[in-house]
C-alpha cells in the first residue's frame, strides 16, 4: 500500500472514530447530532489534533450528503404539492433574499466597500444553509409543519437563485460579454431541465422495472445512486447547484411505486455523508483569524444573524404565521449557508473579492452555522415557556408531504395481503402496502391499491413508509422466512407498534408471538374451521351449536399457542441464566 493510500485510510478511520465517539456523547447531553459533528470536525481539523488538513477535499465529499438530503426531500414531495407552494416560494423566498441582501449591501457601503463587492456580499450572506435547516427540522419532526413549509419555501428559492448569482459574479469579473453568455446559458439550462423532467416522467418507471426484473438488489442500489448523482452532475454542468439537481430527481420519483425502496437504499449514504459535511464546517473554522479579529468577527456574526432573523420574522408574520412560529422560523434561517462558501470562493478566484475579505466572510458563515443549533434551542425554549397561542394556527398553508398518521402498514400483497387491502379500501382505512413482486405491485396499482415496491423486512423501507406514525403493521407475506425477519425488526425499532401476523400453523404462531407479534393468526386453522362450519351446516347441525363448537376449538388451539409461548420464554430465561 502506497503512502497516499495509507494516508486516506487514516483519514477515513479518524472520521469514523470521531463519529462513533463524539456524536453519541452530544446525543447523551441533549445537544444533538449537528453540534456533535461540528465538535468532531474541530477536534480533527487543522486547529485541533491536526489529523485532517485537506479541508476543501473533504468538503467536496461532504457536499454529497447535502445532495442526498435534497433527493430524499424531493422524493417525499409530490409535484402537485410543489406547484401549490409556488406563491409562497416566490413571495416569502424572493422577499427574504432581496430584503436581506439589500440591508447587508447598505451596511457594507457604510464601511467603504466597493459597490459591486457589496452586492456580492449581500447576496452571499443572504442565503441560508439547506443542510443545517433541514437536518434541524427533521430532528424535531417539523418538516411538514407551518414553520417547515415556510422555511423550505425560502430555501428552495435560494437554491433556484444559484445560477443568476454566479452569473452576477461572472459579470463583475468579465463585463457585459460574460453577462450575455450567462443569459444565453440560462435559457439553455431551462430547456434542458424541461427535457429531463419530461424524459423522467415517461422513462424512469420502465427502466426501474427492468432493473427490478433482474432480481439483483445491488444493481437497483447502483441505479438509485446513479440517478441522484447523474442529475446533480447535469445540473452543475449547466450552472445550477448539484443539490437542486438531486431535488428534481427526487420529485421525478415522487409518484413512482419504487420510491420507498429507493429512499431506503439512499438513506445510509445521506446520513454518513451529511455528517461529514457538518464536520468540514467545524474543520474550516480559522481560529487564527478569529483570535486576531475576535470582536470584529463576533460583531459581524451576531449582527448578521440578527438582521436575517428579524427580516424572516416580519415576513413570516406578514404571511399570516403566529408569533411563536415566526420566531422559530427566524431562528432556523438566521445563519448563512454552504453556497456562501462557493460564491465567495468563486468571487475570490475571479478577483472580485480580496482574499483577506473572502477569508473573513467564510469564517463568519461557519460561525453562524455553529451557533444555529443553540439559537434554535433558545427560541424553542422561550416560545414554549412564555408564549400562549390564541386559538388554532391560521394561514393559507397546504400540507407539504403525505404524512399520513394512523395508517396501516401492510407487509405483503399476495393472496392474503390483497384481500386485506381490498377490505381496508372498502372501509376507508388508510394503508401503505409493500411487496417485493414487481408484477403484483403494477397490477395492484392499476386497480387503485396503495402498493409500493420494496422489502418490508428492511427497516429503512419501513421508515420511508411512515412506520413511526403508523397505527399498526400487518404481516401478510407469502414467504415465512421474510416475516420471521420482519417481526423482530419492527419490535426492535418500533417497540410500541402493534404487529398482527399471518402464521402457518400453531408452532409458527407461538414463534411469532415470542418474537414480538401482538397477535398471530394461523392460516391452516382458520381454513379448517371455515370448512368444518360448512360441513356441519350441511349435516343439519344447529347454527348455535356450530358456533359453540367452532369457538371452543379455536380457543383450545390458541390456548396451546399461549402455553407454547410461555414454555419458550421459560426456556429462554433459563438459557440466559
Amino acid at each position: 500500500m502506497g503512502g497516499s493510500e495509507a494516508h486516506y485510510l487514516v483519514d477515513i478511520l479518524a472520521l469514523l472514530l470521531a463519529t462513533v465517539v463524539v456524536v453519541p456523547i452530544f446525543h447523551a447531553i441533549r445537544l444533538g447530532a449537528i453540534l456533535g459533528y461540528l465538535a468532531a470536525g474541530v477536534l480533527l481539523g487543522p486547529w485541533g489534533l491536526g489529523l485532517l488538513t485537506e479541508v476543501e477535499e473533504i468538503r467536496h465529499l461532504g457536499e454529497f450528503g447535502v445532495i442526498f438530503l435534497l433527493f430524499v426531500l424531493g422524493i417525499e414531495l409530490k409535484p402537485d404539492k410543489l406547484w401549490q407552494m409556488r406563491k409562497m416560494v416566490i413571495g416569502l423566498g424572493l422577499g427574504q433574499l432581496l430584503l436581506t441582501a439589500g440591508v447587508i449591501y447598505g451596511f457594507a457601503l457604510l464601511f467603504d466597500v466597493p459597490h459591486h463587492v457589496a452586492i456580492i456580499i449581500g447576496f452571499g450572506l443572504a442565503l441560508s444553509s439547506t443542510a443545517f435547516c433541514l437536518k434541524l427540522l427533521a430532528e424535531r419532526g417539523g418538516i411538514s409543519t407551518q414553520m417547515g413549509q415556510m422555511s423550505f419555501s425560502i430555501l428552495l428559492l435560494q437554491d433556484l437563485s444559484v445560477v443568476p448569482l454566479l452569473a452576477l459574479v461572472s459579470m463583475f469579473a468579465g463585463g457585459a460579454s460574460a453577462a450575455a453568455e450567462s443569459n444565453i446559458g440560462f435559457g439553455y439550462a431551462v430547456l434542458i431541465i424541461i427535457a429531463l423532467l419530461v424524459a423522467g416522467h415517461y422513462l424512469l418507471n420502465p427502466v426501474l422495472g427492468k432493473i427490478v426484473a433482474s432480481q439483483d438488489p445491488d444493481v437497483f442500489v447502483a441505479l438509485a445512486v446513479l440517478l441522484v448523482l447523474g442529475m446533480a452532475w447535469i445540473m452543475e454542468s449547466i450552472g445550477f447547484s448539484m443539490a437542486l439537481g438531486a431535488f428534481l430527481a427526487g420529485t421525478m420519483l415522487a409518484e413512482s411505486h419504487y420510491r420507498h425502496q429507493i429512499e431506503a437504499d439512499i438513506l445510509p449514504f445521506r446520513g454518513i455523508l451529511l455528517g461529514l459535511f457538518f464536520m468540514t464546517v467545524g474543520m474550516g473554522i480559522d481560529f487564527a483569524l478569529l483570535w486576531y479579529q475576535f470582536w470584529v468577527v463576533i460583531g459581524l456574526t451576531v449582527g448578521l444573524m440578527l438582521v436575517k432573523g428579524l427580516i424572516v420574522y416580519f415576513l413570516a408574520r406578514f404571511s399570516g404565521a403566529r408569533h411563536n412560529v415566526s420566531v422559530q422560523t427566524a431562528a432556523l434561517l438566521s445563519q448563512s449557508g454552504e453556497f456562501g462558501f462557493v460564491m465567495f470562493g468563486f468571487a475570490t478566484l475571479s478577483g472580485v473579492l480580496e482574499t483577506q475579505l473572502g477569508n473573513l466572510l467564510t469564517l463568519v458563515i461557519a460561525l453562524t452555522m455553529v451557533l444555529t443549533p443553540f439559537v434554535v434551542k433558545g427560541a424553542n425554549y422561550l416560545t414554549t415557556r412564555f408564549y400562549v397561542a390564541d386559538g388554532d394556527e391560521e394561514g393559507d398553508f397546504c400540507p407539504l408531504f403525505d404524512e399520513t398518521e394512523g395508517h396501516v402498514i401492510l407487509a405483503g400483497f399476495g393472496r392474503v395481503g390483497a384481500r386485506i387491502g381490498a377490505i381496508l379500501n372498502a372501509a376507508n382505512v388508510p394503508y401503505v402496502a409493500i411487496d417485493m413482486s414487481q408484477k403484483r405491485v403494477k397490477a395492484a396499482r392499476a386497480q387503485g391499491f396503495s402498493v409500493f415496491y420494496g422489502d418490508a423486512s428492511n427497516v429503512k423501507v419501513l421508515q420511508a413508509a411512515g412506520a413511526a406514525k403508523a397505527k399498526m403493521v400487518v404481516v401478510a407475506m407469502d414467504n415465512p422466512a421474510h416475516f420471521d425477519r420482519l417481526v423482530p425488526l419492527v419490535r426492535q425499532y418500533y417497540p410500541h407498534l402493534p404487529i398482527h401476523a399471518r402464521a402457518k400453523d400453531r408452532r409458527h404462531c407461538a414463534e411469532l408471538i415470542t418474537q414480538g407479534a401482538s397477535t398471530a393468526i394461523s392460516e391452516t386453522l382458520e381454513t379448517s374451521l371455515r370448512l368444518s362450519e360448512e360441513v356441519l351446516q350441511g349435516n343439519g347441525v344447529d347454527q348455535e351449536d356450530i358456533e359453540s363448537v367452532i369457538e371452543a376449538f379455536r380457543n383450545d388451539y390458541y390456548s396451546d399457542v399461549v402455553q407454547k409461548v410461555s414454555d419458550n420464554r421459560v426456556v429462554m430465561g433459563e438459557l440466559k441464566h
